[in-house]
């Protein structure tokens, strides 16, 4: 079985594969002061409760964006499951797509993944929008590579400096207020943060698509939407084609099969 993780600057997702069958995920907060050790005594008890066994975890694949948790996740991979995890960005690890800028390396890994399981599962060019920490819209041409993007503060990132800069404003929760108008604090904030990413979100779409389309024309660009809120979002705005949560981990399945000996 395949063991998959996405390490984001928030979460990292932990998933087990069975051929393209998932078999179990689960999430931990980010932290890189977490040892391998400890990320074990938590993973493996969370397996054992699906009836699953360390021993059948035979392959390993690991995309991060904090350099800091990568160490101690390989160590994970090679202390505890007895495999060698093929690391996103590792030059001897064939993506079966690149990145066309001009600096690739400085590509976030997570960003490299959603455009080769997206370019694998839909038309292109297209576009992915991954409500994470960062909210990134990426943008996948012709041939399934990555040819840039735009990276504007995640949701829960505003929400948060909003927080800390006002203090007579509460925290709310993100929703969608039935109108736009709000009678309230609470509801005026909320209106503010969802209304204004459905703005962020339709005329940032709107721009890339008119510019990507201009230089290289083609019949559509559609729009994948992934991350936790990206459901949420969908629902109110017409911009998002598909919604896909699991692309990432789609996506490190595909590496895997891609770099099977």
């Amino acid at each position: 079985m395949l063991l998959t993780i996405d390490a984001g600057n928030t979460n990292v997702v932990f998933a087990v594969y069975d051929g393209e069958a998932q078999r179990g995920l689960w999430r931990c907060a980010t932290d890189a002061k977490r040892t391998a050790d400890e990320y074990a005594v938590w993973l493996i008890q969370l397996l054992t409760l699906r009836g699953l066994h360390p021993r059948q975890i035979s392959d390993a694949v690991l995309a991060s964006v904090v350099p800091g948790a990568t160490f101690n996740l390989k160590r994970l991979c090679k202390d505890h499951f007895g495999c060698e995890p093929l690391i996103v960005g590792d030059p001897r690890v064939n993506l079966g797509a690149r990145a066309e800028v001009p600096r690739p390396e400085e590509v976030g890994a997570d960003r490299l993944v959603n455009a080769l399981a997206a370019a694998a599962a839909y038309k292109t060019p297209l576009i992915v929008v991954d409500f994470g920490t960062a909210t990134t819209f990426d943008v996948v041409n012709a041939a399934g590579n990555y040819c840039g993007g735009v990276i504007a503060p995640g949701i829960n990132l505003s929400l948060e400096a909003l927080d800390r800069a006002a203090a007579k404003l509460p925290r709310v929760e993100i929703v969608q207020p039935a109108n736009v108008i709000g009678t309230s604090t609470v509801v005026c904030m909320q209106s503010g943060i969802f209304w204004g990413y459905i703005g962020l979100i339709e005329g940032l779409v709107s721009r890339i698509r008119s510019e990507f389309l201009a230089a290289h024309p083609a019949a559509s660009m559609p729009v994948i939407g992934t991350g936790g809120l990206a459901v949420l979002f969908a629902r109110a705005t017409p911009v998002i084609d598909h919604v896909d949560i699991e692309l990432t981990l789609r996506g490190l399945v595909l590496i895997h099969q891609r770099n099977r000996k």
